[in-house]
């Protein structure tokens, strides 16, 4: 599973939604085509393209904290919190990630889970002074006894920075990480995964994006994450991995605003029941269900 963080199916619009603006070769030349909402479904060669509602019946903009919730637990938060709510899990949404995250399932199925992104140490130190707010991805692993990966697992090959390619761990926190392409930064993802039963990819500067941030590292970024899916969905084998990229809210599709959007989150699937999880997945709290149906 690759969760992107932010990225809905937004208008045929050439000046607001970038996928039409500056184009996107993940969308050319896996589906030929661009999504809009006008024509949210694409699939071609098995694999999918769709949108999945994270509006789930509740008021209000979808966040990331109840979104990522639906998500990665099967159930539908914002209802069960009464609003959509972000950036981080709702309060009394934690005890549903200590028990309903997909992590913890397959590990109770005594199967290999894993978590891809690496947290450098400042984070550590974070949570090493007794800070508790995590994004739900963090917190799943932390109540769920499963590692989470340092700068020593992405200097031997074995994780990967949130922004892949290494070089904002480099310029921003003083690293000194041999800088790798975002197809690199692929084919590890399609190697780890080939040695574990689940493995999890988060990359969250989509939505920073999004939300106006990082504007003067949009080019680089915005080419790194299209490369980098390009390449996963070009090089997977299809006949022995499932994969799920999804999100949890628009955000990003549309630049004309910083807030996030009401439209339904981007959705593929990829590889061995890609067709069956397309048509299971409606909504965001459809992809744990979906998953465990199909890929356990």
């Amino acid at each position: 599973m690759i969760f992107i963080d932010g990225v809905g199916i937004g208008r045929k619009d050439y000046e607001s939604n970038p996928f039409f603006k500056y184009g996107f070769e993940t969308f050319d030349k896996i589906f030929g085509d661009t999504p809009h909402l006008e024509k949210t479904n694409l699939e071609r060669n098995g694999i999918y393209l769709f949108p999945s509602d994270a509006i789930m019946g509740v008021d209000g903009l979808p966040q990331s904290g109840t979104g990522q919730v639906s998500i990665f637990c099967g159930v539908n938060a914002p209802q069960f919190v009464g609003k959509h709510f972000g950036p981080f899990p709702y309060s009394t949404t934690i005890p549903i990630i200590a028990e309903k995250n997909i992590l913890k399932h397959y590990k109770d199925k005594n199967k290999k889970a894993f978590f891809a992104n690496a947290y450098p140490q400042v984070f550590f130190d974070y949570i090493n002074s007794g800070k508790t707010r995590l994004s739900t991805t963090a917190l799943s692993c932390r109540l769920t006894d499963i590692k989470l990966n340092t700068v020593s697992e992405v200097r031997k090959g074995k994780a990967l920075t949130a922004e892949i390619t290494n070089e904002r761990w480099n310029k921003k926190l003083n690293y000194h990480l041999k800088e790798i392409k975002p197809e690199t930064g692929a084919r590890r993802l399609l190697r780890l995964a080939a040695q574990n039963d689940f493995t999890l990819y988060e990359f969250f500067l989509t939505d920073h994006l999004g939300h106006g941030r990082i504007a003067d590292e949009f080019d680089k970024i915005y080419k790194n994450i299209d490369k980098f899916l390009l390449t996963v969905l070009s090089e997977i084998n299809k006949s022995e991995i499932t994969l799920v990229i999804c999100s949890d809210h628009g955000n990003f599709e549309d630049l004309s605003i910083k807030t996030h959007t009401k439209n339904p989150a981007l959705t593929i699937t990829a590889g061995l029941n890609a067709r069956s999880l397309a048509e299971n997945i409606s909504d965001l709290s459809d992809i744990k269900p979906s998953i465990i149906k199909y890929c356990i």
